[in-house]
């Protein structure tokens, strides 16, 4: 599919695949049916159920009936087998854009990425006080964010979108059990996306049994693409955003 005339870019999001090692085949006429429907794929993570090897070949081989350019970043279950760089270098070799930490520029709009992480929100997030390992927990949060800042700060466009597993709000968190969501994401996410005016809008997945849409708290958009939440609010597995 051609970028449109007037310049707008259609986004095709998904989050959540899950791929598993005896999967055949699993989303390669979903990839077919999305070169058709969109400019850019955008993949928030979790994109395999424990990270390993045969998981991620499945997933790349499926990838390869994909024409359109493809971003990703990486969730939690990605990092299960302890291989995350092997999980990104078999997705660099089909092409696609693995972010974290990084930004890239597609057809005038900017896309940039990290997993993310977790910690809470608002007057809720945990801080680095007491115990070192909780010193360490939290660090993590902040880095994540700040990987998020540092990406978006390489952009030169006018039209961004900020990529993350992990939810940067609470209110695309609603349906899951309130107890978890502190594991669900982290404030400090949304830090960075309304700090910057070419930050159009974000998505992200991990979030099943979440709720599609939210905004930040300057009121940028944030869409929960995990597949799960994106059939049922709008009867396929992925949103189309256009930028």
């Amino acid at each position: 599919m051609n970028p449109s005339p007037d310049g707008t870019v259609v986004v095709a999001a998904i989050g959540d695949l899950h791929v598993g090692e005896d999967h055949q085949q699993p989303y390669r006429d979903l990839f077919t049916e999305i070169n058709q429907r969109a400019h850019v794929l955008v993949l928030c993570g979790d994109l395999t159920n424990f990270g390993r090897t045969v998981e991620v070949e499945i997933l790349a081989d499926d990838l390869k009936a994909c024409t359109i350019p493809v971003v990703a970043v990486l969730g939690n279950h990605d990092y299960e087998a302890r291989q995350p760089d092997e999980v990104r270098r078999i997705l660099h070799s089909v092409g696609v854009h693995v972010l974290d930490g990084e930004a890239v520029e597609i057809h005038g709009v900017g896309f940039a990425g990290v997993k993310g992480f977790v910690g809470g929100y608002g007057r809720f997030m945990l801080s680095a006080f007491g115990e070192p390992a909780m010193s360490a927990f939290v660090q993590e949060s902040v880095n994540e964010a700040l990987k998020l800042e540092t990406a978006i700060r390489t952009l030169r466009v006018e039209r961004a979108m900020a990529v993350m597993h992990y939810s940067p709000i609470p209110e695309t968190l609603v349906g899951e059990p309130v107890e978890i969501f502190p594991f669900l994401g982290c404030s400090r996410l949304a830090e960075p996306i309304d700090r910057f005016d070419e930050i159009r809008c974000a998505v992200h997945g991990h979030a099943h049994r979440g709720t599609y849409f939210g905004r930040t708290p300057k009121g940028v958009p944030v869409y929960n693409v995990a597949r799960f939440v994106v059939q049922a609010e709008c009867g396929r597995p992925y949103a189309l955003l256009e930028l």
